[in-house]
């Protein structure tokens, strides 16, 4: 339990890390943001017969949960990364882990809430997401292992 702080510590870096990434991917590519995570907050909220009160009112509190939804996913993978990490893994292994499960706490509620669905995704979609997922893979092993030492 006493590894949570540093983890804490490190998956916000690296959600930060995956959020640099992904608008140098919208400026590079002129692509617009992604709705999923405002999407994911309407159905979360819906599910949980919670108002996020009128239409202008609700679009600002989707507009700040979708992402806070991210950093709650990314801070919560590096959590679960390190109760369940053996040891002081090599640094390739702490990334690839962190990423899959970085993308699997991120995907899995989208796919719950049917925000999305992986399975009708394109290759080129997977990278979009994979790319800034490792990032944050790399970055939070990083951190978390700077923070170990």
């Amino acid at each position: 339990m006493r590894q949570l702080p540093s983890a804490a510590l490190a998956g916000a870096a690296g959600s930060t890390a995956l959020n640099i990434v992904t608008y140098l991917d919208m400026t590079l590519r002129a692509r617009p943001a992604s709705q999923t995570p405002e999407r994911t907050a309407d159905r979360l909220a819906s599910t949980l017969h919670v108002d996020l009160g009128d239409e202008q009112t609700a679009a600002n509190r989707r507009a700040g949960i979708g992402p806070l939804l991210g950093y709650a996913a990314g801070i919560g993978a590096a959590a679960l990364y390190a109760l369940a990490a053996p040891g002081r893994p090599r640094w390739t292994t702490a990334t690839a882990a962190l990423t899959v499960t970085a993308m699997i706490a991120a995907s899995t509620p989208m796919t719950m809430l049917k925000v999305t669905d992986p399975r009708t995704w394109s290759a080129a979609d997977w990278m979009a997401d994979l790319i800034p997922h490792l990032a944050y893979g790399a970055v939070t092993a990083t951190t978390y292992r700077a923070l170990r030492s």
